[in-house]
């Protein structure tokens, strides 16, 4: 048995049929079956249905199937580790970032305005022009499956209380209170001094969609204080909620913002209290670590960019 064979057998499942998996490989069509058929006398099995329209795996080769991807991956893993140590770094890496992350770094009005995630990534790529990083947007209950079932190697990712999730390892990038938003005429507007979260009931609420940190933060504040939120409005990231209060659609409840910003977005800005929710975010990866080379090493540099140990 042969790595290539395996190769062309996941090629052909994959693509259907032996011609599209030839042109795939770069290969004839006639190489390609000549060692499958090899791999199938050897195995004593037959790996493929070749009868309909297109080639299916029997049910001997659905259950070879993913040893052979495993194999392959494996040595896939082995050659971008070498080249790691050589100093030549390749490879693949799928990040995942929490909706309205973006709205967290510089020029945000956020005041964890640090939190730059797009300019390490920008860096990182124009170090290691070798690595093809992915960035998907999702919510955090989804990225944080995905990491567990490898499907992700890093995310930046919401938390809504204290607890890391099981089965990943998380770092606090930005933990800042959180504020409710409201337009200069509402008249919760006029006294700038704290504000309990009891004081939102029976309001108009725009928030984060579910699944994210900051509306899980909000749900658990208004479930201590013992107030059923009515979300009326969502956006994807801090500032757009913001604009939304500043037209009169509702309160938006936010990280907090610097005076600047709840200026320039046309808002007045009030601490939420008892409880005080916080907006926080975290840099999430498997615990066991990330398990590719290239993903290791954007870990070190987000951890060394966002000052973690």
């Amino acid at each position: 048995m042969e790595l290539r064979q395996l190769q062309y057998l996941v090629a052909v499942v994959e693509e259907g049929g032996f011609t599209r998996a030839a042109e795939r490989l770069h290969l004839a069509q006639p190489g390609v079956s000549a060692q499958i058929r090899q791999l199938e006398r050897e195995l004593g099995q037959q790996l493929l249905d070749r009868s309909g329209r297109s080639v299916t795996p029997t049910e001997v080769g659905a259950a070879v199937l993913p040893y052979a991807r495993a194999a392959l991956a494996a040595v896939e893993g082995v050659r971008q580790t070498a080249e790691g140590y050589a100093g030549l770094l390749r490879g693949q890496v799928a990040v995942g970032m929490v909706a309205g992350a973006a709205g967290t770094g510089p020029g945000s009005g956020s005041a964890a305005g640090e939190f730059d995630l797009a300019g390490v990534l920008a860096d990182f790529h124009a170090e290691h022009p070798g690595v093809d990083i992915s960035l998907t947007e999702s919510t955090s209950e989804r990225m944080i499956a995905a990491l567990r079932r490898g499907e992700l190697d890093l995310a930046v990712v919401g938390l809504a209380g204290t607890d890391p999730p099981a089965g990943v390892e998380i770092h606090l990038v930005v933990d800042v209170p959180l504020v409710a938003a409201l337009a200069p005429a509402d008249p919760l507007a006029a006294d700038p001094g704290p504000l309990p979260v009891a004081a939102l009931a029976d309001r108009p609420l725009i928030g984060l969609p579910p699944g994210t940190g900051l509306r899980g933060a909000l749900e658990r504040a208004c479930a201590e204080a013992g107030v059923r939120p009515r979300v009326a409005f969502e956006a994807s990231a801090p500032p757009l909620l913001a604009r939304l209060a500043a037209r009169g659609l509702g309160v938006a409840v936010l990280p907090e913002l610097t005076p600047d910003a709840a200026t320039v977005l046309g808002v007045r800005t009030r601490r939420l209290v008892a409880p005080e929710p916080r907006g926080r975010v975290a840099l999430a990866w498997p615990t066991m670590g990330p398990a590719r080379p290239a993903a290791r090493a954007l870990l070190a540099r987000l951890r060394t960019a966002f000052g973690l140990r």
